[in-house]
């Protein structure tokens, strides 16, 4: 039966990992493992040397100290280009960079408003505005350089609905290429293309759309994107056609045998072929960063200060490395990876067809290694010793990773293997641990219930009998504990973020700490509110005792945080702590989406308002006359006779003050001089308790309660209650 068991369970493992792997179910955590295994993969197999071909065109801090600060005049990247093709003669130059806006920095735009108000009547200065015209128009100046030369333009396609500038033309038109068909692919909403002038002089544009995986990490580009019923290929692409002389981009379109959703496998550039997967993306071909591409600052090559055939037949890719301008991304290779040579690593790849993908057959292989490998070892490893057991896994995880690791190096192909390696970790895990597992089972049963409940002494002592405890429902004689910080909401407001979540954080601890030490089992926190209980799961036949003890301790504890609160810029903090005992539910209650082991009950009701009341009183703790009466070891002060919300019954509230023996003489005197005023009150002598309240409030002008029995007996004496009045307070709100 043990055996059969195991089997079961190895093969429900083996479902999960098949249901992810033939697209049934889609597991998160598993589609994250596989991104860290490519992640591995590719830092594994990094190329280390330098494309010479590529050349990165830096707007460095150099370049904007010699150049003047961003963005630049148009007439100063004409310049620059003039340079790259006249004296350095250069291939192509790709712009990581949009022109979306007018070049105001001329101040034609000035200029010409002038010409058509101020001096429209002065015929010198139109005539020497028409003369100087060509020389400010730096739009134009620039449009003019690009015409005519191999020059790409970079524009933004997103999400937002925003547009600026023109976008170029699209490589194609969705019904032109797939007809009744539809693809699976990124759809673009908005877009900031550059401006008329510019876009229609180069000689292509692409996106610059950054694809991140669920991760935030960038991994892959969108070669092609959507936008209205054209699509527009990446940067990347645009100057790969443009370096292979405008080299026309096909896609390869599968038409499905049923349905709609075709297949686009690969797109070709020239006679190179671009693999993509099923989003028309295609997989970064990072090389090991820096180093991989050569940077030159934009001010050298604007100046001419390199020798004339520094950068001959090269690809320049304009990008920046400036402080406040850099263009960063999270990659595989690092997580602040310049975004130009995104770009670069995906034109090195098509040149070198070095792009990684997964080929067509992925699915079909994934689900057979699954397979093959889950139900022979799902039945075998039950059965055989654990040294075998052992030796098998590892000889079907190093022939599965040597495997994969030759379709990656000599095919670019990526197959999946988090997915199967998970599998056969998983399926020895449950086979090795199975024994330890059933024979601790009952104390570790005992320690995941209740080790977040209650002090680690408890579990301990529980753990040698665990058959005695459950978290089934029953009823019970306990004491229950409520406690909130006091003017909670206007603290919160005076703090950050992460200063309340520290101050909290100490907090709790602090009070959950005393709670424990006390034998308590801490219920929920609810925001700075804590409930807890005692009597279970360890029964406690003092556990009023241990409760009151514990309120006690908790107001002395959170004076002794004062300090340390004070030197963090912290306020110091109040309490209310209300306290009951009763016969009470206990149990694992909630819903079948959460549940939790807690205390329901009249009596549960009945600490919750207490500690409501300790802010009507002005006192730290409130327990009912149950819990003076279940404990008698301690001083209490009778506070009032109450009536509160939810019921009819009143009952005798009191404040504990301390341990017989540990209250002073002094506080003894008072207390019995209150109970008199609370007798005379309660017997319509309202004058005579004033008196007393008037005495003792005089002594302790800061105590609350004796001037709210000034405040109640002085409207007595004005407006005398019923005659059925019997000094119970009626409380009608929480």
């Amino acid at each position: 039966m043990n055996t059969w068991a195991r089997i079961a369970a190895g093969l429900t493992i083996m479902l999960v990992f098949f249901l992810h792997e033939v697209e049934w179910a889609d597991y998160r955590f598993i589609n994250q493992m596989e991104l860290w295994a490519y992640d591995t993969r590719l830092n594994l197999f990094l190329p280390h040397a330098q494309d010479s071909r590529i050349v990165i065109l830096d707007i460095d801090e150099k370049s904007l100290n010699a150049e003047g600060r961003w963005p630049w005049s148009r007439n100063k990247i004409a310049t620059m280009i003039r340079q790259l093709f006249d004296r350095y003669k250069i291939r192509v130059v790709g712009f990581d960079i949009a022109f979306a806006e007018p070049d105001p920095s001329s101040g034609l735009a000035a200029l010409e408003d002038m010409a058509k108000t101020d001096l429209k009547d002065d015929p010198e200065f139109q005539k020497v505005l028409a003369a100087r015209r060509p020389s400010l128009d730096y739009d134009a100046i620039l449009a003019r350089e690009i015409k005519d030369r191999p020059v790409v333009l970079g524009f933004f396609l997103g999400s937002k609905t925003d547009k600026a500038g023109i976008l170029p033309r699209p490589v194609f038109q969705a019904q032109e290429i797939f007809g009744k068909y539809q693809v699976k692919h990124i759809l673009a909403t908005g877009y900031s293309g550059n401006i008329p002038v510019l876009q229609e002089s180069a000689t292509a544009a692409g996106h610059l759309y950054p694809q991140l995986d669920p991760d935030g990490v960038t991994r892959r580009v969108p070669m092609f994107m959507r936008y209205g019923d054209g699509f527009y290929e990446a940067l990347s692409v645009a100057i790969a056609r443009t370096y292979l002389n405008n080299a026309p981009a096909s896609l390869k379109v599968i038409a499905p045998p049923v349905g709609v959703l075709a297949l686009v496998p690969y797109a070709t550039v020239g006679n190179l072929l671009i693999p993509l997967d099923d989003k028309m993306s295609a997989l970064i071909p990072y090389h090991h960063s820096p180093g991989s591409f050569r940077y030159i600052s934009a001010t050298d090559v604007i100046r001419g200060n390199l020798p004339a055939d520094e950068l001959k037949d090269k690809i320049v890719i304009v990008g920046t490395s400036a402080q406040g301008l850099l263009d960063l991304r999270s990659t595989p290779v690092r997580e602040d990876f310049p975004g130009v040579e995104v770009h670069a690593n995906l034109v090195s790849g098509f040149l070198d067809q070095t792009i990684m993908h997964k080929p067509g057959e992925v699915l079909a292989i994934s689900v057979l290694t699954i397979l093959i490998i889950g139900l022979p070892l799902a039945f075998m490893l039950p059965r055989v010793s654990a040294t075998m057991a052992t030796g098998t896994v590892a000889g079907v995880m190093i022939v599965l990773i040597a495997i994969n690791l030759y379709a990656w190096r000599q095919q670019h192909f990526v197959l999946n293997i988090a997915a199967p390696l998970m599998m056969l970790a998983l399926l020895y895990l449950l086979n090795m641990a199975w024994g330890f597992f059933m024979e601790t089972r009952s104390r570790r049963l005992i320690t995941g219930l209740f080790g977040t409940y209650v002090p680690k002494e408890l579990v301990a002592e529980m753990s040698k009998n665990p058959e005695e405890y459950s978290m089934r429902g029953e009823s019970r004689d306990m004491t229950v504990l409520f406690s909130d910080v006091r003017d909670f909401t206007s603290i919160s407001e005076g703090l950050t973020p992460e200063g309340l979540k520290d101050m909290m954080n100490a907090y709790l601890t602090a009070m959950t700490e005393v709670i424990q030490e006390k034998r308590g089992t801490i219920d929920k926190y609810i925001g700075d509110a804590i409930m807890a209980f005692w009597g279970a799961p360890v029964s406690d036949k003092d556990h009023a005792a241990h409760a009151v003890d514990a309120a006690l301790a908790m107001q002395k504890r959170i004076r002794g945080l004062d300090s340390e609160f004070v030197k963090r810029g912290w306020p110091v903090l109040n309490i209310g702590v209300g306290l009951n005992c009763g016969e009470m539910n206990v149990g694992d209650m909630g819903s079948r989406f959460r549940r939790a082991y807690t205390v329901m009950g009249d009596a549960v009701n009945i600490a919750s308002r207490l500690e409501g009341l300790t802010k009507e009183y002005g006192v730290g703790i409130l327990v009912s006359e149950t819990m003076a009466a279940a404990a008698p070891g301690f001083v209490y002060r009778e506070v009032d006779r109450v009536v509160v919300k939810g019921r009819t019954e009143g009952l005798a509230i009191h404040e504990p003050l301390g341990k017989i023996g540990e209250v002073p003489e002094t506080a003894l005197a008072e207390i019995e001089r209150f109970h008199k005023a609370l007798e005379l009150y309660r017997k319509r002598r309202w004058v005579e308790a004033m008196q007393i309240f008037e005495a003792l409030s005089a002594k302790s002008p800061d105590t609350r309660l004796y001037k709210l029995y000034i405040s109640r007996a002085a409207n007595y004496i004005e407006h005398a209650p019923e005659p059925a009045w019997n000094g119970t307070w009626v409380f009608t709100t929480k």
